[in-house]
């Protein structure tokens, strides 16, 4: 059985490399930066019942992802917060490969615009060492998640890891793939 390869994959290897190749002036196509992974993390902590809403957590984000999430746990107790150290708080799953590409084609595509009054995603999310972090409020604008079903809303982030060195390499590399960076200078002026 021979694995799909998925359209953003293909795109990568088809147009965005050789763009990257061109623009950079890299002599390798090694040298040029690609996607590791895609790492998606939920926090429940602050829920009433946080058995029942990490189980909702889990589904949701198995449901978006397609890949089973594994648990995480508090590093301390907090008091004020009502948390024990290594008390079950949210799930996590990191996706490579095909799922990764997958994941990030349905979020860039179908996901995001879905947004209200979606103006883009936030230029400034960057690390510093090639991997971008994106907030997503509510688990709804995936198609995979059935509106009658849901039970709480359920936030998530999205690190992208990629193997640039700088975030402008980075930037370059994710708005070649598609994502829909926002132009700040534009909004200031609408706003004004």
């Amino acid at each position: 059985m021979s694995a799909t390869v998925a359209t953003l994959h293909k795109e990568y290897k088809e147009q965005v490399l050789p763009a990257l190749l061109k623009n950079r002036g890299y002599q390798n196509v090694n040298q040029a930066p690609k996607l590791e992974k895609v790492v998606v993390n939920c926090c429940v902590g602050s829920a009433q019942d946080v058995k029942v809403a990490l189980e909702d957590a889990i589904h949701d984000i198995q449901a978006i992802t397609g890949q089973k999430p594994i648990k995480t746990l508090s590093k301390k107790s907090i008091a004020n917060f009502k948390l024990r150290q290594y008390q079950e708080i949210g799930c996590k799953v990191t996706l490579r490969g095909r799922i990764m590409y997958e994941f990030l084609e349905r979020l860039i595509r179908t996901a995001l615009p879905r947004i209200r009054d979606f103006r883009g995603v936030s230029p400034r999310a960057f690390d510093g060492r090639g991997s971008y972090t994106l907030g997503v409020k509510d688990q709804s604008i995936f198609p995979e998640i059935e509106l009658e079903k849901i039970k709480r809303n359920l936030g998530m982030d999205v690190t992208i890891v990629t193997s640039a060195q700088t975030n402008a390499e980075a930037k370059e590399l994710l708005t070649l793939l598609g994502m829909p960076f926002s132009d700040r200078k534009v909004q200031n002026k609408v706003q004004k």
